[in-house]
């Protein structure tokens, strides 16, 4: 993790200080790029202590195409009702987006909603008729919406042309930004399968919490290349990770020297279930990671 942990620095040394939604104000630095090898080791920060049960769970309830908090809590704490919190708690109780909830733990299209359920609108013209008996009809035009499952499409289309170079997963969707209790920060995906036979993934994060949400974004997409490498009979082969506005939060400055500090540990492995065929059917107990050690946790508040 010297990648991250090198993005880190160049923030802090190379930032400038600027406003931001939340009032809490970053040092922010626009258009970095790591690369992680995922062939070897798994790409989890020792520096600190990884929630990997948080990021294992956010995965999986995003491959079921879930807007439901409680869905969430469900999957990471075994009970929909538990008093326990997810990392999505706090957006889903926001007073900003309270009044748009339509029921409690909804969080709205965000990720898992617009990968399953994208809607496409289908038009329909008005037109004319005659019926049996000669009578002239109009039928007023309309437009209903038609679902598009991207993920099963991105599968689908690995396994039919490799090589292509449409094998995209969006969260972003302009036309729905404002159902969502927050606009997606990691919102594109480009997969692209090598001559040998290695599945690699290029994100782009528009917004990049470098200290809480990027070692956890690491994880999960790394997590999400080697899922899909297998279920496609591919090995996994890099996470390309594209960071646009990179910032420390002001309030968070002090925890990042302290995680600078700390000497990096070896990388960890990562297990899957390696008789699970079908991205839709991992569980948390199909996806492990092996000889993770790590310094102890650096508490920080999120910004909301």
């Amino acid at each position: 993790m010297n990648q991250y942990l090198s993005a880190v620095k160049d923030v802090l040394e190379n930032g400038t200080t600027k406003s931001d939604r939340t009032g809490t104000g970053t040092i922010s630095l626009f258009g970095l790029q790591q690369r992680y090898n995922l062939a070897e080791t798994f790409p989890a920060v020792t520096t600190k202590k990884l929630a990997w049960s948080s990021v294992v769970s956010e995965l999986l309830w995003f491959i079921e195409g879930s807007g439901d908090e409680k869905r969430l809590r469900e999957i990471l704490h075994g009970s929909a009702e538990s008093d326990k919190t997810t990392i999505w708690t706090a957006n889903a109780t926001a007073p900003y987006w309270q009044p748009r909830a339509k029921y409690p733990g909804d969080l709205g299209r965000v990720y898992g909603v617009q990968w399953r359920h994208w809607r496409t609108p289908i038009e329909h013209k008005e037109e004319q008729f005659k019926d049996d008996f000669g009578n002239s009809y109009r039928r007023a035009g309309y437009v209903h919406f038609q679902e598009v499952d991207q993920l099963k499409s991105l599968i689908d289309g690995i396994r039919a042309d490799p090589h292509g170079r449409r094998h995209i997963l969006t969260a972003w969707n302009p036309g729905e930004l404002e159902l969502m209790a927050l606009p997606p920060c990691h919102c594109f995906a480009q997969f692209y399968v090598s001559a040998d036979g290695r599945l690699s993934c290029q994100m782009y994060q528009r917004s990049c919490d470098m200290f809480l949400g990027v070692p956890f974004n690491i994880a999960s997409y790394s997590l999400l290349t080697a899922m899909i490498a297998q279920v496609c009979g591919l090995e996994a082969g890099e996470f390309v990770h594209v960071l646009g506005d990179a910032h420390i939060y002001l309030n968070h400055v002090e925890q990042v020297n302290e995680q600078l500090t700390r000497e990096p540990l070896p990388a960890p492995t990562l297990w899957l279930n390696p008789d699970i065929t079908d991205i839709t059917k991992f569980t948390m107990s199909d996806i492990r990671l092996d000889n993770y050690t790590s310094h102890g946790a650096i508490k920080a508040e999120m910004a909301v």
